[in-house]
């Protein structure tokens, strides 16, 4: 499942957590610098991620009419492209592969830092980082799920798209963020 920039602060906010959690590391500067070096590594590989669909779009754009004549599936060809661009921009397709590269450059960069000291294996520090992901991704839907649930309980009707939907929507995600220990 793809990362949304939405979603980056709350999955560095995790790492960091389970990070302090875990008993494997000592934090020398606290949660909040960890979670923005998180927050850094996993934003730079998301933006790369666009500027490759950016580009894929422009190609698919730019060859409409050819696309139109061939009656092509334009989802499939998108994926096509972006398959064989990928490597250009430095983006890894199978998020499992991604997931734990980027746990690897949050490790690295972590650890260059000095914002955390380990005594055991840099692998289990990794999986960490990992799991982290990978487990907030994974309740990410239930929460939205949740939320969206809540605003369905309101009296006012809120209007998927506007300010005030996205205002009461960031609020109540993070209620539940917080009661779920994240």
């Amino acid at each position: 499942m793809k990362i949304s920039l939405k979603s980056i602060p709350h999955i560095a906010s995790k790492i960091a957590i389970d990070l302090n959690k875990s008993g494997a590391v000592s934090m020398t500067k606290g949660l909040e610098a960890i979670a923005h070096e998180a927050e850094k590594v996993i934003a730079d590989n998301v933006k790369k991620e666009m500027a490759l669909e950016e580009k894929v779009s422009e190609i698919c754009d730019d060859n409409e009419e050819q696309i139109d004549f061939m009656l092509a599936d334009e989802r499939q060809l998108f994926f096509m492209i972006k398959k064989k661009l990928a490597p250009e921009f430095g983006v890894i397709l199978n998020y499992e592969d991604r997931f734990s590269d980027i746990s690897h450059k949050i490790l690295d960069e972590l650890y260059e830092e000095d914002l955390i000291h380990f005594e055991v294996a840099e692998n289990r520090i990794k999986n960490i980082i990992y799991n982290s992901i990978t487990s907030f991704i994974a309740d990410d839907s239930q929460l939205q799920d949740a939320v969206m649930d809540k605003i369905r309980t309101y009296k006012k009707r809120y209007i998927p798209g506007t300010d005030e939907f996205e205002i009461l929507f960031e609020k109540l995600y993070k209620e539940e963020l917080t009661k779920r220990g994240m």
